[in-house]
């Protein structure tokens, strides 16, 4: 399955709310959810009709919303499932946990990016290092104790030069830590079902997959 490449203002108007996939613009008024909160292709009137909608399709939206959030596609989604089934715990929480441990999410959890498309591009284009290592793998799973730094000759680049100066106002999750001035971060823990603000029912995808 190829990658989406239209206007992702369209997947939070399918899901009916703000899946932060634009950064800035999703707290703007410009944001599509604030505009036209109905589906793509439906009038106001339409959009506001009630349908009957089957488990399989509730359970199938659940596990689009979570691949759409975390920019996942569904290969490299059904990968990290396994991965969630073959730890210790519920299945649910440990999948939540292996796509926040993702090096793109950490790096926009982090502050380095506005967005986790953006941080997968920046990624991509080698601009972080693991453990001390240049990493320009988005799916790479950090663990407790890894750091994640910006390369220093991208440090000289102007994008990154504005990033620091907004890094001191940027909150972090409590199972990371951010250095500013070294423009690193590191991962303190792997965070816990209570600390992954996402709007996701894990427990659909499981169901999902468990059919």
């Amino acid at each position: 399955m190829a990658r989406y490449t239209g206007p992702v203002c369209r997947i939070c108007r399918r899901h009916g709310l703000k899946l932060f996939l634009k950064g800035e613009r999703c707290f703007g008024p410009k944001c599509a959810i604030e505009r036209r909160n109905v589906p793509p292709g439906a009038t106001a009137a339409a959009g506001q009709r009630r349908r009957k909608v089957s488990e399989y399709a509730n359970h199938l939206k659940e596990k689009q919303k979570a691949r759409h959030i975390y920019g996942v596609l569904e290969r490299q989604f059904r990968k990290h499932f396994a991965e969630a089934e073959r730890r210790q715990g519920v299945t649910g929480a440990n999948l939540l946990r292996v796509l926040e441990s993702r090096l793109d999410n950490v790096v926009y959890r982090l502050g380095f990016a506005d967005s986790r498309k953006q941080a997968r591009q920046l990624v991509r284009h080698g601009h972080f290092s693991l453990n001390g290592r240049r990493t320009d793998i988005p799916s790479a799973l950090v663990k407790p104790g890894d750091l994640v730094a910006v390369m220093v000759k991208s440090r000289e680049s102007e994008y990154f030069k504005i990033v620091q100066e907004g890094l001191a106002r940027k909150s972090v999750p409590n199972w990371l830590t951010l250095d500013p001035p070294a423009m690193s971060g590191r991962v303190a823990n792997l965070p816990g079902r209570e600390e992954v603000q996402v709007p996701v029912n894990e427990q659909l995808v499981v169901e999902f997959y468990s059919r």
